[in-house]
């Protein structure tokens, strides 16, 4: 069995400033990754595209992390979906914006194009391509007595748009079928030629209630491709609004779980609690979800004795307040009916999908980036990640639950070790092109970033994956053979990111 280091040697290395490498490879090179990630040695971090080649990101069974990248002839290249299904929408992905097509590819309907955009689709001429804008097919389900209930793309509450096809057998879901990108912003493009301060700030804006981790991955991929060394307060001063930003969205998200099993009381003390932390971030860093306060060469603002006051009572007061809430959820016999054994999902497919974050920890998945591959401060830190093997709803809580505990030890133990000293370095222009990647650890799970920096000190090509890629596959296989009525638990469950995916 191949290792991806032997890989990546065996390709044509790529000049690159950071812990993991990147090589162009051969098309036999490519089919044997592919035949590893098919026969479930390796997990796939990332799919992404350029007019004239292809990129794939991989991590291997020793947790080794690696690039491999194929220069497309004609625009052509051996399918990853055709024998590794998490690639499927990424492939679409990139053959709608790069005109990219992959031979082989099982579904070929657009992904993030809608048909809207006048221009040729390289997978047009396919039987069952996408010829038109208004031809878009959901997949057809067999069997006596189906309906179906089509849901979105616009919403009755205030959410981001996403079609749900719902093919149900009475109230039994037989089958849900997603399309999104209708929030496609066209980030990557906005990026190209732009400097690395504007791109940074459009990483913080992919997706708005993960701002911290995706300028975080960016700001570690740009200094990994210009070799910068951030001050160390500033690395624990990242890591402190990260912890923040973990607390706020998974107080929040326990809330509204609870929501949609009409038990509002615990909605409106969870949204008291995430209300505390952003007001804390606020005092703390002048800005509620800590935007644009991560940028390559370290932070923009410092944290002040008024700031580590307002953590220390964030921290006291979820302490007191928190452990009730949880009994409160825990002995509600009305949530457990809802929560307990709805929504599960087989451990096997999250681990093919490689899925992050609360999802892929409730199916047995042990993976976080903070401890693998790993980052500072996170090395000098002790927490633990906690797995469950339940893979329900209530799984999925409880997962949030422990992370909740897990980063107030992390942010009292950063409060007590703050270094001090500068909180940023200038960044010099590079001597020729440099390419960096980085894997930070959001609160829905590890969110991946790769860029290209160019002599000029602008950025030629950028690529951020959300961890909603590998989830939201995931919740239409985790919804089949619950009730309709279950659907908006389990998906607030998952809390996938339209606008992360979308781009």
């Amino acid at each position: 069995m191949p290792a991806l280091i032997d890989l990546i040697e065996a390709g044509r290395p790529v000049e690159h400033h950071a812990p993991w490498r990147r090589a162009v490879v051969a098309p036999k090179v490519w089919n044997l990754a592919v035949e590893q990630l098919a026969a479930g040695r390796w997990s796939l971090l990332g799919l992404w595209g350029e007019p004239d080649r292809v990129h794939m990101a991989l991590l291997d069974e020793a947790l080794n992390i690696g690039v491999i990248s194929l220069d497309c002839r004609g625009g052509r290249y051996p399918s990853v979906g055709q024998q590794h299904p998490p690639a499927l929408r990424l492939e679409r992905a990139a053959a709608d914006l790069f005109g990219l097509a992959p031979q082989g590819l099982p579904d070929t309907r657009r992904w993030v194009d809608h048909g809207q955009w006048g221009v040729s689709h390289p997978l047009a001429a396919r039987p069952g391509g996408p010829a038109a804008a208004s031809s878009y097919r959901f997949m057809a389900a067999e069997g006596e007595s189906l309906h179906q209930i089509p849901v979105g793309p616009v919403h009755a509450g205030i959410i981001e748009p996403g079609h749900f096809r719902f093919t149900a057998s009475g109230e039994t879901v037989v089958r849900l079928e997603e399309r999104l990108g209708y929030v496609h912003k066209g980030i990557e493009g906005l990026m190209a030629g732009a400097s690395i301060d504007r791109a940074a700030k459009l990483a913080g804006r992919t997706s708005g209630d993960s701002t911290v981790a995706y300028s975080l991955a960016f700001a570690r991929a740009a200094e990994a491709a210009l070799g910068v060394a951030v001050p160390p307060r500033a690395v624990w001063l990242r890591a402190l609004m990260a912890e923040l930003e973990r607390l706020a969205n998974h107080l929040g998200d326990i809330g509204a779980i609870c929501n949609d099993a009409a038990f509002a009381l615990m909605h409106a003390h969870c949204g008291v609690l995430r209300e505390r932390v952003l007001r804390a971030a606020d005092a703390a860093f002048g800005h509620r979800l800590m935007r644009d306060r991560i940028v390559p060469g370290g932070v923009a603002s410092d944290l002040g004795e008024a700031g580590t006051s307002a953590i220390r009572s964030l921290v006291a007061e979820i302490r007191q307040r928190f452990p009730h809430l949880v009994e409160l959820y825990d002995n509600t016999a009305s949530l457990q009916d809802r929560t307990v054994a709805t929504g599960r999902l087989k451990v096997e497919l999250a681990r093919q999908y490689a899925a992050g974050g609360y999802v892929g920890r409730a199916s047995g998945r042990d993976f976080d980036a903070r401890r693998t591959p790993g980052y500072a401060p996170y090395d000098q830190l002790a927490f633990d990640v906690p797995v469950l093997q339940e893979s329900d709803v209530n799984a999925r809580v409880w997962i949030r639950v422990r992370e909740v505990e897990q980063s107030l030890s992390l942010v009292e133990q950063i409060l007590g070790r703050l270094p001090a000293g500068p909180i940023h370095v200038d960044i010099d222009a590079p001597n020729g092109p440099r390419e960096g990647m980085a894997l930070v650890e959001g609160f829905r799970g590890d969110i991946l970033a790769w860029l290209r920096i160019g002599e000029d000190s602008s950025i030629e090509r950028c690529h951020l994956r959300d961890p909603s890629w590998f989830q939201w596959p995931l919740l239409e296989a985790a919804i089949e053979g619950n009730i309709v009525a279950d659907f908006p638990i389990c998906n607030k469950s998952f809390n996938c990111s339209y606008s992360g995916h979308d781009l």
